[in-house]
């Protein structure tokens, strides 16, 4: 690690090769934990490469247990975290609504590091057993339509970096590689970025890939639709950028989005979301990631139609009932 610690302070960067070679070392626990702060260090002070992201990504994927949803065609709603808005749990919200569509999400997900409450959090809090099986991944599709992949269940070796992600409560490049490494690799993907700068590296990646995709970056930092302001979406078919109004909602303001301040006030809002007792602004928003989802999984359907079917599925307590049935109780609030 020393001399590669030596290579990266010269600013020169990794090959891919280069990169997965070094993160499964520290997988691998080969390291301290003063070498891995400062190897990731280096990638706070410049962009990372797409070689680089490319190999973190092969890496994690080599080492994950691996989960065949292939007579499914799952999606994933799953952002990279670290935008430091403290917004309420919208993708997750946005995977229940989706599969109360009628449709089969596989979510990826992982306790909060820079945040109070990550999507682990509230479905654990909720009542989810974490599950590492194909077989009962399975049956929670056929039951709810949608199955929760708690990373660390997935990836093991992790655990060695996970105690230092949560010290430094920073976002560090293991945000960006949330969305990559689904377990399942699902042939349709949301994914949610910071910047727009990433979300030109989630591009050139996902184009390598069979998937059908859409990257979201809302241009005032949000890794989802927060309908605060302007939104790029880049998918296999095109690129947009669009107003809330384009998308046939208003435009709100950051402080109807705020998260709360703990697991238990998220999970409480989470619900309350669900039962039809969200604000105007909570219900538009995860409509609008819903409904891109939707639009995503089904790219002939008008957009339009696709946010048609998002606002029934919430507002039928068809996303509400696929909770019940995933956590196999009725959620109390």
């Amino acid at each position: 690690m020393k001399n590669l610690l030596h290579h990266l302070f010269e600013y020169k960067t990794l090959t891919k090769q280069e990169a997965e070679e070094v993160l499964t070392h520290i997988t691998k626990g080969d390291y301290n934990e003063a070498q891995i702060i400062a190897f990731l260090t280096v990638f706070q002070m410049r962009s990372i490469t797409v070689d680089e992201l490319s190999g973190f990504r092969n890496a994690l994927l080599k080492i994950a247990i691996p989960v065949d949803l292939s007579d499914y065609n799952c999606i994933d709603l799953c952002g990279t975290g670290g935008d430091t808005k403290n917004t309420f749990n919208i993708s997750t919200l946005a995977s229940f609504i989706v599969a109360g569509a009628g449709e089969m999400v596989s979510k990826h997900g992982n306790y909060s590091v820079s945040s109070f409450c990550g999507s682990s959090n509230v479905i654990e809090y909720l009542g989810y057993k974490f599950k590492n099986t194909e077989e009962e991944l399975k049956m929670d599709l056929e039951r709810s339509g949608i199955c929760f992949l708690h990373a660390p269940r997935f990836n093991p070796a992790m655990k060695n970096v996970a105690s230092i992600r949560k010290n430094l409560g920073i976002r560090t490049f293991f945000n960006m590689l949330g969305p990559l490494v689904n377990p399942a690799q699902p042939k349709n993907q949301i994914v949610g970025v910071y910047d727009l700068e990433l979300a030109r590296l989630y591009q050139y990646l996902l184009q390598e890939t069979d998937s059908q995709y859409t990257v979201i970056h809302n241009i005032d930092g949000y890794d989802e639709i927060a309908l605060t302001d302007k939104v790029k979406l880049i998918s296999n078919e095109r690129e947009e950028i669009l107003s809330p109004h384009d998308l046939g909602f208003k435009t709100l303001t950051p402080q109807e989005l705020h998260g709360g301040q703990s697991v238990e006030q998220a999970a409480k809002l989470f619900v309350n979301i669900l039962k039809g007792k969200g604000s105007e602004a909570q219900n538009a928003v995860c409509i609008a990631n819903a409904g891109v989802a939707i639009h995503c999984l089904h790219p002939e359907l008008a957009r339009e139609e696709a946010m048609d079917r998002a606002k029934v599925s919430l507002e039928s307590g068809k996303a509400l009932a696929s909770l019940n049935r995933l956590v196999q109780t009725e959620v109390q609030y």
